[in-house]
């Protein structure tokens, strides 16, 4: 079976703004001394989305073929991806559940106010809080619970499943995404990508492989280490096989993971962190996330100088709203 094959056989909500373009970062890269490009994913269409658009077209199929009419999803108070849920959900037409787990200490008067979470409210999405961020188990637990209620009031609620213990669904739309980029036409010495729950990253690994190319990917760690990071997206592939009903077409090789560039954790600022989101916005005109594509950006530019005159792809995953929320760290 062909993954063009593969990937029919999951329904797809079709919603984004698709191929999104591949566009040379010539001032960057002149500054860095690569042949740099970029893969716009920040320009899919709905909510300010980015790759959250791929992912939950395929989450929001399945809530669609179950005829939900409400979705539930849980993530961190400046979630880019259920801020897009919202947004998806309202195109849609259903309601919208949003949890915000507690992942950063200490934040700013922004951080809970505005940025995604203005966003969330104007989407209309009901909202709740969960306290602990690093308790999959149990926010899953309490998600289940609202979607109890919803049940006894008549609703037909659909939760999105990104527990590491769920399968995979939001990586389809990134396998799907590898045909995309080998139909542009472009090829490159390699390729940055964040690499957080990994759906994304290992989408396009997957996607990559299964068509015959061998482009190196690289994850860059937002939220975990390098050796967590990988045991997770080794795991991750074989789920999609499974969800895909197709071999793993990847080897242990084939997965690269950088962690310089995450300290000092997951959503906290560096300064490498503020150095890529003021660089790239005033070489390129390009605006970054502090959480995910700034990390990348980071991590790319930490390797440059072992990459001299390559041609390098950065995939820029979109998620810039959550800027307004870090607004007093930039020190712009």
């Amino acid at each position: 079976m062909t993954l063009t094959q593969a990937l029919a056989n999951h329904p797809r909500a079709v919603i984004g703004h698709l191929p999104t373009p591949l566009e040379r970062m010539g001032n960057l890269g002149h500054e860095l001394g690569l042949d740099l490009w970029v893969k716009r994913d920040d320009m899919t269409g709905i909510g300010m989305g980015g790759n959250k658009v791929r992912q939950l077209e395929y989450y929001l199929g399945k809530a669609v073929a179950q005829g939900a009419t409400q979705v539930l999803i849980t993530g961190a108070v400046q979630s880019n991806f259920v801020r897009t849920c919202a947004a998806m959900a309202a195109r849609l037409g259903m309601g919208c559940h949003i949890q915000l787990e507690e992942r950063v200490p200490d934040p700013s008067p922004l951080y809970r106010d505005n940025g995604n979470v203005l966003l969330d409210r104007l989407l209309g999405a009901t909202l709740y809080s969960y306290p602990e961020g690093e308790d999959e188990a149990g926010a899953d637990a309490n998600l289940r619970a609202i979607a109890d209620d919803l049940k006894r009031r008549g609703e037909v609620p659909f939760i999105v499943p990104l527990a590491a213990d769920q399968p995979p669904t939001g990586a389809l739309g990134y396998a799907k995404a590898a045909q995309e980029l080998v139909d542009q036409k472009e090829k490159f010495d390699m390729i940055f990508i964040a690499s957080g729950s990994a759906l994304t990253h290992i989408g396009l690994l997957f996607g990559l492989r299964a068509l015959g190319d061998k482009t190196p990917v690289h994850g860059v760690c937002v939220r975990r280490d390098a050796q967590a990071q990988t045991a997770r997206v080794a795991q991750r592939l074989d789920d999609l096989a499974i969800l895909l009903d197709m071999p793993n077409p990847t080897t242990p090789d084939d997965i690269l993971i950088h962690d310089r560039a995450l300290a000092p954790g997951y959503g906290k600022l560096s300064d490498q962190t503020r150095t890529a989101i003021t660089r790239t916005a005033r070489a390129e005109g390009v605006f970054l996330d502090p959480v995910y594509t700034a990390k990348v950006m980071a991590g790319l530019i930490l390797q440059a100088p072992d990459l001299q005159g390559k041609r390098v792809l950065f995939w820029h995953t979109g998620g810039t709203p959550a800027l307004f929320a870090y607004g007093d760290k930039l020190g712009v």
